[in-house]
C-alpha cells in the first residue's frame, strides 16, 4: 500500500492514494486545515477549496456554524483548521437532516477520496442504472451540498472527501459501531494477523498464493467485491451460513462464538467471510456486508421530510375563539398564583428552587394538576413576574413589575406572557425527574434550562403554521418531522418530548386552539405584537356582580381591576369559567377588613357594584365578623393579646386549645404568650377568635396586597445553544479580515539574502535586517506606494508575520495599511525584527 508524502509549504497537505472499491478505502492522515496547490486546479485540502469560494459562500459558511467566529479566524488555513476540531465538528453533524446525515455516514464508510457515481451506489444501490425515479438520487445533490456548504466535504465530484474528524466520528471502530451498522474493511480486520493466517484464508477462498500479506488482502478485497465471484463462492455456503450472515448484514457487525465453532461459522471463518475481532469475538467485513446488502450503506434512507398533513381543520374565528378563551384563562391562573405568594411566599430551598411541598399547595390553590402548576410558576418566572427576595430567609415574592403588569390591557399583559415563553429555555416538563447525579429537579430549581427548547418550540410553531389557517396537525406527524430534521442520537428522546411539552403548553396559553395556530400566535411567531388581534377576541370587562343569597357572587365575566381586586380580598373563588363564582366566609371578610376595610366600606362597596340586591344573611355576616374584628389586639411583646373585656380573655386561657401559645396573665386586660405575633394571630383565629394586629404604637396594622414585593429583579436569560447567529454587519467584517489576513498569509515574498558566512533563514522565518536596512526599506516602500514583508514582536513578546503598504515613516514609527489586519496601524520601528519586498507578481 502506499504512503502519503509531505510537500514543502506549511500550508499543503499529505497526498492520499485512492481505493479503488467501495468498500476498500480507509481514512488516511489528512490535515484538512491546510492548504497546498494542485495540477489541474482540483483543491487538494480544505483551506484550498474554501479559498476558492466566494464571500457570500464564505459568509454562509460562518452564519450555518457561527462557532466558527469566535475569534475571528486570521486566515483561510485558520477557518479550516477550526472547521475540523471535534467540537465543531460534533456541532455541525448535530444540525444535519436526516439523509444530508445518510450522505455523510455513507462517505464515512466509502474510499477517501470517493468519486460521486460511488457515494451515489452506496445510498441507492446502483451506479447510476436504472435511478430516474429514486428518490435518493435526486435528493443526492441537496445533501452533498449541505455538506459542501457546511464544510463538512471539500473536493470535486470525482475526489469527494469527508473532512477527517467527521470520518473518525462515523465511521466504524472496534470501540464505536458505524451508524450503518457496517464493520471494518478486510485491511482493518487482518491488521495484526498474522501471515500464515492470511494465507490459509487465501487458499480457502480458491484464491492463488501470494507472496506477502499485503498482495494477499489486496486479493481477497478483490475477491469481495467483485460481485460475479462473490456470488459464486456464497452459492458454495451451506444454508446455515447464510442464516448466520443474514443476522449480522444489517449489524452489529460482531458475534460471539464458542472456542468450538459450529461448521457454518467454520466454513465462513475458514474464507476470510467472518475475521476474528477478539478471541471469542468475529466480524462481518465491510466488503462483504456491502455484497449481502446490495451495495447499500442504510438499510433504509430517508431522502425526503416526512409531511405534515391537516389532521382536523376548523373555522379560524373558531380556533381564536377557543384560543382567546385560554388566554383570558391564563392570565387568570397567572395573577392567582402570584398574589398567593404576597405575603407567605413560599421558602427557597438552600440548594435553589421550590420544595415539593409548596408546589402541592400551589396545585391545590390554582385547582390543577402538579405539572401544570410547575408550568405556571416557571412562566410568571420567565416573565419576571416573581422572584425570591434575596432576604436572609430568602421566600419567593412578586416581582415589581408584577405590579406594572397588573396595569397592562388583558391583551398586552398575554403578549408579556407569551413572549417570555416562545425564547425560554427553562424546562418545566422536567420537574420531578432526576438529573446526572440522582437529584430531583426541582420547579424554580438551577437544573431546568435547556438550550434546545426555544428551537424545537419555534420549530413545533412553524410547521403548525404552514398547515391551512385553522388546522391542526397529529402528534406523530410533527414528532416524525422533527426526528427527520435533528436525527443525532442522544438528543432525540428530549426533542420528542419538548415538541409535545410544546403542543399542550400552546395549547394552555392560548397560542393555539383545538391544536391549530391562532391569529395572534401566529403574530407572535412572525415577531408581530399580537396584542392588537387578541383584543378584539377577549370579552369586554364587567363592573357588576350578582349577589345571590347562599353567600355567593357570580362574576358573569372577567371584572374590571378595582373590582376585581377588591373582590378578590373580600372572597374566595370558587370555581372558575365562563363565569367566576366568589364565596363569602367569616375569614375572607376578616381578610378585607384586615386589609383597612370597614363594614361601612364593604356595605357600600357591595350595594354599588351588586345588579341584584345585597342579601341579608351576607349583611349580617359582614356585621358579625366586624363587630368581632379588633376585640383583641395582638401585639410584639413576644407577643401579647389585650382587651378591654377580660372575660374573654379569660376564656382564651380555659380553652385547651390555647395551650400551644403559653398564654399567661400580665394584668386583667393583657396576656403575654412566647409565640410570635404571627402565629399567635393565626392560632386564635383557629379558635374562632377575629383579633387584628397591632403597631408598638398601639394602632391597627393595616395588610395591604402590596406588602411584599421583591427588590427590583429582571427576568431570566434563556441559556443559548451555542453561539448566536452573526448578524450580517458582523459577517462582513469577518469575511474581510479573513480575506485580509489570507492575503497576507499567502503572499509570495523575497527572502532577503543571508549575510556572508551565514546560513540562509527557514522558510518562513521571520526575516532579519539591520535598523537602517529596515529604515531604508520602509522608507523607499513609502515613497513608492508599494507593499513589504515585516517580522514584528509587539509589547507581550508575541511575534508575527504582516503584510504592509507604508504611508509615513518619522518619529521612529511606521503607518500604513497593513493587509493582515485590513486597517491602518503603526508600528514601532525598534520593534520590527526585519523587512522583505514581495515577489515581483505581488506587489
Amino acid at each position: 500500500m502506499g504512503t502519503g508524502r509531505l510537500t514543502g509549504r506549511r500550508d499543503q497537505e499529505a497526498t492520499v492514494p485512492e481505493a479503488s472499491t467501495a468498500a476498500g478505502g480507509t481514512a488516511n492522515g489528512t490535515a484538512d486545515g491546510n492548504a497546498g496547490g494542485s495540477a489541474g486546479g482540483a483543491p487538494r485540502s480544505l483551506a484550498e477549496a474554501l479559498r476558492t469560494r466566494d464571500d457570500a459562500a464564505l459568509a454562509a459558511l460562518l452564519r450555518a456554524r457561527p462557532d466558527l467566529l469566535n475569534p475571528v479566524p486570521g486566515d483561510v488555513t485558520q477557518l479550516a483548521t477550526r472547521a475540523g476540531t471535534r467540537a465543531s465538528v460534533v456541532r455541525a453533524l448535530e444540525r444535519l437532516d436526516r439523509f444530508a446525515l445518510q450522505t455523510a455516514e455513507a462517505l464515512a464508510v466509502s474510499p477517501d477520496p470517493c468519486p460521486y457515481a460511488v457515494l451515489q451506489s452506496l445510498l441507492t444501490g446502483h451506479h447510476g442504472e436504472g435511478t430516474e425515479g429514486d428518490p435518493a438520487r435526486a435528493a443526492l445533490p441537496r445533501a452533498l451540498g449541505t455538506l459542501r456548504d457546511q464544510a463538512l466535504v471539500w473536493g470535486d465530484d470525482d475526489r469527494l472527501r469527508l473532512v477527517r474528524t467527521a470520518r473518525e466520528l462515523l465511521a466504524p471502530s472496534a470501540q464505536r459501531p458505524s451508524p450503518t451498522g457496517l464493520g471494518p474493511t478486510v485491511a482493518e480486520a487482518t491488521a495484526g494477523m498474522s501471515p500464515t493466517r492470511i494465507q490459509e484464508i487465501v487458499a480457502a477462498a480458491g484464491l492463488p498464493a501470494t507472496h506477502d500479506p499485503v498482495s494477499a488482502v489486496t486479493a481477497l478485497t478483490g475477491l469481495f467485491t467483485d460481485p460475479e465471484r462473490m456470488s459464486a463462492l456464497l452459492d458454495e455456503a451451506p444454508a446455515e451460513a447464510h442464516q448466520v450472515l443474514g443476522r449480522l448484514v444489517w449489524g452489529p457487525p460482531y458475534g460471539e462464538v464458542t472456542p468450538n465453532p459450529t461448521a457454518p461459522v467454520r466454513w465462513l471463518r475458514d474464507r476470510g467471510l467472518l475475521l476474528p475481532a477478539s478471541a471469542r469475538t468475529v466480524v462481518l467485513p465491510r466488503e462483504v456486508a456491502l455484497h449481502l446488502r446490495g451495495g447499500l450503506a442504510h438499510r433504509d434512507t430517508a431522502p425526503v421530510a416526512p409531511r405534515v398533513p391537516a389532521h382536523r381543520e376548523h373555522r379560524p374565528q373558531l380556533v381564536d375563539a377557543n384560543a382567546a378563551g385560554q388566554a383570558l384563562a391564563a392570565l387568570s391562573t397567572v395573577e392567582e398564583l402570584v398574589k398567593s405568594w404576597e405575603y407567605a411566599g413560599p421558602a427557597v430551598l438552600r440548594a435553589g428552587g421550590l420544595s415539593v411541598r409548596d408546589l402541592k399547595r400551589a396545585a391545590a390553590a390554582l385547582d390543577t394538576t402538579e405539572p401544570s402548576a410547575a408550568f405556571w410558576i416557571e412562566l410568571a418566572y420567565a416573565a419576571g413576574l416573581l422572584a425570591g427576595d434575596g432576604e436572609a430567609d430568602e421566600r419567593y415574592a412578586p416581582t415589581p413589575a408584577f405590579d406594572d403588569w397588573c396595569e397592562l390591557p388583558p391583551a398586552q399583559r398575554w403578549a408579556v406572557l407569551a413572549r417570555a415563553w416562545l425564547p425560554a429555555t427553562r424546562t418545566a416538563g422536567l420537574v420531578g425527574e432526576q438529573d446526572s447525579k440522582g437529584r430531583t429537579l426541582s420547579v424554580l430549581g438551577p437544573e431546568l434550562d435547556r438550550s434546545a427548547a426555544p428551537e424545537v418550540r419555534r420549530r413545533v410553531l412553524d410547521l403548525l403554521a404552514d398547515l391551512p389557517e385553522g388546522a391542526s396537525a397529529d402528534a406523530r406527524d410533527l414528532q416524525a418531522r422533527l426526528a427527520w430534521e435533528r436525527p443525532v442520537r442522544g438528543t432525540g428522546d428530549l426533542r420528542a418530548r419538548l415538541a409535545q411539552w410544546t403542543l399542550t403548553e400552546a395549547e394552555v396559553l392560548g397560542v393555539t386552539g383545538r391544536g391549530a395556530l391562532s391569529g395572534p400566535g401566529r403574530a407572535l411567531l412572525e415577531h408581530r405584537d399580537p396584542a392588537p388581534l387578541l383584543e378584539p377576541l377577549l370579552p369586554e370587562p364587567v363592573d357588576h356582580v350578582l349577589l345571590q343569597a347562599d353567600l355567593t357572587a357570580v362574576a358573569p365575566g372577567p371584572l374590571r381591576r378595582p373590582l376585581g381586586d377588591t373582590l378578590a380580598v373580600l372572597a374566595d373563588v370558587e370555581s372558575k369559567g365562563g363565569a367566576t363564582v366568589y364565596r363569602f366566609t367569616p375569614g375572607s371578610v376578616r381578610r378585607a377588613l384586615d386589609a383597612g376595610h370597614t363594614a361601612v366600606d364593604l356595605h357600600a362597596f357591595l350595594a354599588e357594584h351588586s345588579i341584584t340586591p345585597v342579601p341579608q344573611p351576607l349583611s349580617y355576616l359582614i356585621d358579625d365578623v366586624a363587630r368581632r374584628h379588633g376585640h383583641l389586639r395582638v401585639g410584639a411583646a413576644s407577643s401579647y393579646v389585650r382587651c378591654d373585656d377580660d372575660s374573654v380573655l379569660g376564656e382564651i386561657l380555659a380553652d385547651k386549645r390555647s395551650a400551644g401559645l403559653a398564654l399567661r396573665r400580665l394584668a386583667p386586660t393583657v396576656l403575654a404568650a412566647q409565640a410570635e405575633p404571627a402565629a399567635l394571630l393565626d392560632g386564635l383565629r383557629a379558635m374562632g377568635y377575629a383579633p387584628a394586629a397591632e403597631s408598638r404604637t398601639g394602632d391597627v396594622l393595616v395588610s395591604r396586597a402590596d406588602a411584599h414585593r421583591t427588590p427590583a429583579r429582571s427576568a431570566p436569560v434563556p441559556v443559548p445553544d451555542g453561539p448566536p447567529v452573526p448578524d450580517p454587519t458582523l459577517l462582513g467584517a469577518a469575511v474581510r479580515a479573513i480575506r485580509a489576513g489570507d492575503l497576507a498569509a499567502t503572499a509570495v515574498r523575497k527572502d532577503p539574502a543571508a549575510p556572508a558566512g551565514e546560513a540562509a533563514p527557514a522558510p518562513g522565518a521571520l526575516p532579519r535586517t539591520s535598523a537602517a536596512e529596515t529604515l531604508a526599506t520602509v522608507q523607499a516602500a513609502a515613497l513608492t506606494g508599494s507593499a513589504v514583508w515585516i517580522g514584528y514582536v509587539n509589547a507581550e513578546g508575541a511575534a508575527s508575520q504582516r503584510v504592509i503598504a507604508p504611508v509615513r515613516v518619522e518619529g521612529g514609527f511606521v503607518t500604513g495599511y497593513d493587509h493582515t489586519a485590513d486597517e491602518v496601524r503603526t508600528y514601532a520601528l525598534h520593534r520590527v525584527t526585519g523587512v522583505a519586498e514581495l515577489a515581483e507578481d505581488q506587489v
